[in-house]
């Protein structure tokens, strides 16, 4: 199986709310920093949010800012993305991806060790 496994996309209305999970299988998770990434249809991937070791959070996009939130349950071994006032903008491919014990939040994907296969999130009438 996968380190880590995305879930808890669907479709839903613009304005409303969704919470993605991403679960480690086989290992803690809590000493890996952990982003969230999404890919809309047609456009690059993108970072969306991350949290590292130590709860430190980072921002990539300045579109979610104030909406979407990440948060850790150490004790679930799961990292949530929280996302609220939906738009159709937020539809796409959503990716959780982890970098190893050792290293922080990073903005290039490419330094990531670990990526889900992603969920999709259609935000729609």
């Amino acid at each position: 199986q996968l380190p880590f496994v995305e879930s808890g996309g669907g479709l839903v209305q613009p304005g409303g709310s969704l919470r993605l999970s991403c679960a480690a299988s086989g290992f803690t998770l809590d000493y890996y920093a952990i982003g969230w990434f999404r890919q809309a249809p047609g456009k690059d991937r993108e970072g969306v949010l991350c949290i590292d070791s130590s709860g430190s959070i980072t921002n990539y996009a300045d579109s979610v800012k104030g909406r979407f939130t990440i948060s850790r349950a150490n004790a679930k071994n799961t990292v949530y993305l929280e996302m609220s006032s939906l738009t159709p903008e937020d539809t796409g491919v959503y990716y959780c991806a982890g970098h190893r014990p050792g290293y922080y939040c990073s903005a290039f994907q490419t330094e990531y060790d670990y990526w889900g296969l992603g969920t999709q999130v259609t935000v729609a009438s």
